[in-house]
């Protein structure tokens, strides 16, 4: 009856062609079209001929038009644009140039209109740095980008390393300059101790180059020891507010890539000049400490000063290792090295008793090692456990910057400490109330304190549950740096500060400054301000990041012909997330994710509990955080970067 009334016609057409606002972000799929997502619940459809206006995580206004009963988007305003500074390449088609942004989700984007100031023949392939200046939804214009930087060729086998390291805008080469006029000759004695009649031995990895500290021990009386650590002085050659000096204060580290190191200072310098050779005369930073027989370190008899040294070896970690613990051929050179490796091994027991008593230690991890051709290919991937020699210097180290902290805090009242808090209130409160299922009953104010916490560590090493220190660990907050004097409840300690590595960081060639003025007396010693360490906080972050973008790639390289590859592996559990497992494999170090759908095929009977670290099939925990799996490799899902693997029943 009202089927072809004209009047329902006209008012279904008019609410047909009736468009409504709606704000959201842009997601693109593979095969042209796209979604606006408006929230978790809410997305809508973006035809293929729209989706040319707007790139992958845009921020947008929509018109919802709704056309045959079907709403589509039709993109009208640009609130937030996703790509800004971007990394892309090169591509050349009919001999006109383009720019492809190399960004996860952003596919099939290329800009073909560009302005650069670089003059360079482009090459296919090329590796760039660009901008996106023009947005076809905000400019009513094509889309158009600045080339800001050439960071490689297609063909540079470097470029992997160059890319990621421009992606966090990180350095890609060591600074280069000239030291004509500098040498340990042209620094005055005056104010230095000549120690280059004693026995300092320096233990490093084989191929070390930038040696920055030296041991020297000797017994006193019965029941004590002396332990000498000698650290090298580049604040010799490095005048505050240099050139070199600001150089360095912008990079902060030596950033130690697989297969790449990019150090903080000239190599010149690093390597050579303050690197602490052997058989040759360096000035160094050196710290006196007295240590009893039960590990305690005398405090006031800790002494700072400023000497000269010439080590007498280049020991490496593995030879020192295979001596102490009866293997191989290697054996000390003389009676002399002997004598201080064994005196450093006996520093290193009483001070790892101590620690275990009064303090905290950490667990040893075994390191991952890439093993890289001359032509940057990978051919292997080893794992390098923590040996008996690493343990050594790795307590001297520690007993040094404990005593840096002590002397700063006490002389000055600042420095820069590396500090723990351990957990908030907030957190405190949720560990108390997780710990009780296992029967370990601590109070959160009790928890807080630094005793405590360490009480608590113990209690869980007892336990050996490895989900209850992941679920532990999760509640705690993360390590900072302080200008003042606090706590470190990771390590157990009141104050921790390190200064055992200026030629690699720059937050400990500040604190030598600081020790060093304190020794010369000097007056009006001012404090860093906190614009630095924002920036050694920030510098600190993309080092890691960087770190672990060339490794994810590398470890996609090595297992690029895995679709063939039937192998079963051990992998351990790191983390659960809402869409499956994260696991790490044993024998590589590799991190791999095992989608829910590879988990269970029922979809409904698997849930993944994020936040407690467990995944329940038919209201049963089956999986959990520290579980060990057997895993068959699958697929590299290049969007994401990510091994996918599957469960072996």
């Amino acid at each position: 009856m009202f089927q072809n009334n004209p009047i329902l016609i006209q008012l279904k057409n008019k609410l047909q062609k009736k468009k409504f606002k709606v704000e959201g972000i842009v997601k693109s799929t593979a095969k042209g079209f796209g979604f606006l997502e408006v929230d978790f619940q809410t997305t809508y459809f973006i035809p293929p001929q729209n989706m040319k206006k707007v790139i992958h995580g845009d921020k947008i206004i929509g018109l919802i038009e709704i056309n045959n009963n079907k709403e589509i988007i039709f993109p009208k305003k640009l609130i937030e644009p996703f790509l800004k500074k971007f990394i892309g390449s090169i591509y050349k088609k009919n001999n006109c140039i383009c720019i492809q942004p190399i960004y996860p989700y952003v596919r099939n984007v290329y800009f073909y209109k560009y302005k650069t100031s670089i003059i360079r023949s482009w090459q296919d392939g090329d590796w760039i740095v660009a901008e996106l200046t023009q947005h076809s939804l905000r400019d009513n214009n094509d889309f158009s980008v600045d080339i800001l930087e050439f960071i490689s060729e297609k063909d540079n086998p470097l470029s992997p390393w160059h890319v990621i390291l421009s992606r966090y805008n990180l350095e890609k080469k060591s600074p280069m300059m000239n030291f004509l006029n500098v040498s340990p000759d042209n620094i005055s004695s005056d104010n230095r101790i000549d120690l280059t009649c004693l026995d300092f031995i320096t233990i490093d990895n084989c191929y070390t180059k930038d040696i920055d500290d030296a041991l020297f021990v000797e017994e006193i009386g019965t029941n004590k020891l002396a332990l000498t650590v000698a650290i090298a002085d580049p604040t010799e050659y490095i005048p505050i507010n240099t050139e070199i000096d600001n150089i360095a204060k912008k990079r902060i580290f030596t950033n130690y890539l697989p297969g790449l190191n990019i150090s903080m200072l000239p190599k010149k310098l690093s390597e050579d000049i303050c690197s602490l050779k052997p058989y040759v005369k360096r000035p160094v930073l050196a710290c006196r400490i007295i240590i009893d027989n039960d590990g305690s370190i005398i405090m006031q008899k800790t002494k700072f000063f400023l000497a000269w040294i010439k080590s007498r070896g280049k020991l490496s970690y593995d030879n020192v290792s295979d001596w102490l613990e009866q293997l191989g051929n290697w054996k000390p050179y003389n009676n002399n090295i002997e004598k201080q490796i064994l005196l450093l091994k006996k520093i290193y027991k009483i001070r790892n008793f101590w620690r275990k008593k009064n303090a905290l230690i950490f667990k040893d991890r075994p390191e991952y090692r890439f093993h890289l051709s001359k032509k940057w290919e990978i051919l292997n991937i080893s794992i390098e456990n923590r040996r008996i020699a690493h343990k050594i210097i790795e307590e001297s180290m520690i007993s040094a910057n404990i005593c840096a902290a002590d002397f700063l805090d006490k002389k000055l009242g600042f420095g820069l400490y590396h500090t723990h808090i351990g957990f908030d209130s907030c957190n405190a409160k949720n560990a108390v109330k997780f710990l009780k299922k296992y029967n370990i009953f601590y109070t959160s104010e009790e928890i807080m304190t630094l005793s405590g916490f360490c009480r608590l560590k113990r209690s869980l090493d007892k336990l050996s549950n490895e989900y209850v220190n992941y679920r532990i660990r999760k509640f705690q907050s993360f390590g900072e740096i302080s200008l003042f004097s606090k706590p470190h409840f990771s390590l157990g300690l009141t104050s921790y500060a390190t200064w055992t590595s200026p030629i690699r960081k720059y937050s400990d060639m500040i604190n030598h400054r600081l020790i060093k003025s304190i020794i010369n007396k000097c007056s009006n010693i001012t404090p860093p301000d906190n614009i630095l360490l924002s920036h050694i906080h920030d510098r600190k972050r993309k080092n890691r990041m960087a770190v672990r973008d060339i490794e994810e790639w590398l470890y996609m390289k090595f297992f690029c012909s895995i679709k063939n590859d039937n192998k079963h592996y051990l992998a351990d559990i790191v983390d659960i997330s809402r869409g499956g497992i994260h696991a790490r494999l044993i024998n590589t170090g590799a991190f791999i994710f095992i989608p829910s759908s590879y988990i269970h095929n029922i979809r409904s009977e698997i849930i993944c509990h994020p936040e407690y670290g467990v995944i329940y099939i038919n209201n049963k925990i089956h999986h959990q955080v520290s579980d060990s799996i057997i895993v068959r490799l699958l697929f590299i899902n290049n969007d994401t970067k990510k091994i996918i693997a599957s469960l072996v029943n």
